[in-house]
């Protein structure tokens, strides 16, 4: 199970969300939906956010072994 930091890493960063979904592409919904954890971005869009955001790749998720 993949819990997502992207929300977190987002309201940290000095970028609004409307200046991160024009630059990555995304809609509202999607960008929201990374947020949540619902959906995973593609793996280059994850280095891309990652990358904006200045973060590693893995600080944008923790993995939890489901029991």
């Amino acid at each position: 199970m993949l819990i997502s930091h992207i929300g977190d890493l987002i309201k940290k960063s000095p970028y609004k969300r409307e200046y991160i979904q024009d630059y990555m592409g995304v809609s509202r919904n999607t960008l929201s939906s990374w947020c949540s954890g619902k959906h995973s971005p593609k793996m280059e869009d994850a280095y891309k956010l990652a990358d904006l955001l200045e973060v590693s790749i893995d600080d944008l998720y923790t993995y939890k072994r489901e029991e």
